[in-house]
């Protein structure tokens, strides 16, 4: 049954060490606020996975908390590189880390076999393509009924997800809003959930039923978290910080910067930050 708690109870209650993680939000509700806390609680040998790895996932990187990567695309959306991952894959800085990549449709059909309880995902992909051959796990067969040959991926099937959204009622019903991405498939997929919210509102009464994305029997803990994607954007509540992409990268390019700025900004910090973070935002969104 979904709890609501305060995000560090739901973060120690749901991941230990040596689990695999995703931490999912494509462009849009990124979990920083609950990378953050797990971050603050010092997890390692973790796998982690996620669609276009960015900021939250260079940090984690950067700390040492990783084990493996699962990912498709990693960077800085509209900047470039994400220089704590690079360092780790290429230096073994602060530690080697193994790394599995796919396409975004790989991806995206191993979570949704993952949420359909299937052990893989069979699909057209990754014709012409080279990723096959530095990545066993793409592997192909032939269709009994069409012989067509088709990829096969295997199913991801986290231990625990983590999403941010923008309300949940207070049954534990979550509504997601705008982008959606992989968040629905993350969560079903997974055994555990965590999801971050701006806000907790009564019911859902004045909405379309279709909008409630994930009914709270798939979750088990919600945080209340304000500005929790923050720098991502929150579909009306607050737009993109693009100033700290853009900072990141020079922040990141530097060992001792990045460690005095996570310190400074994480490990110091807390959830209670995120709604300041988001202020000037909340006019553009």
């Amino acid at each position: 049954m979904v709890k609501f708690l305060p995000l560090k109870e739901a973060v120690a209650e749901n991941l230990q060490d040596g689990e695999t993680a995703a931490f999912e939000g494509f462009t849009h509700l990124i979990p920083t606020a609950a990378a953050h806390e797990a971050i603050r609680q010092g997890f390692r040998d973790l796998t982690l996975i996620r669609m276009t790895p960015d900021l939250i996932y260079d940090q984690m990187i950067g700390m040492g908390m990783a084990r493996k990567i699962i990912f498709s695309y990693v960077g800085n959306p509209g900047v470039g590189l994400l220089r704590r991952a690079r360092d780790a894959i290429e230096n073994g800085f602060p530690r080697a880390i193994e790394i599995e990549e796919h396409s975004h449709a790989g991806m995206a059909n191993a979570y949704e076999a993952g949420a359909a309880g299937l052990p893989c995902a069979i699909f057209r992909g990754y014709r012409g393509a080279g990723l096959a051959s530095v990545n066993p796990n793409i592997r192909s067969l032939t269709c009994p009924f069409s012989g067509e040959v088709l990829a096969a991926v295997p199913s991801i099937r986290p231990d625990v997800s983590f999403i941010h959204a923008q309300k949940a009622d207070r049954k534990g019903n979550v509504l997601v809003e705008g982008i959606i991405g992989i968040q629905k498939e993350a969560v079903l997929a997974a055994r555990r959930a965590v999801v971050t919210v701006e806000e907790v509102v009564d019911n859902f009464d004045d909405l379309h039923p279709n909008l409630t994305v994930l009914p709270s029997w798939t979750i088990s803990a919600i945080s209340v978290v304000p500005g929790g994607s923050h720098p991502s954007y929150a579909h009306g509540y607050y737009a993109r910080d693009n100033a700290a992409y853009l900072e990141w990268d020079e922040i990141a390019a530097d060992r001792d910067r990045f460690q005095a700025w996570m310190q400074r900004n994480v490990i110091e910090g807390s959830a209670d930050d995120f709604a300041a973070r988001v202020e000037h935002l909340r006019k553009a969104a």
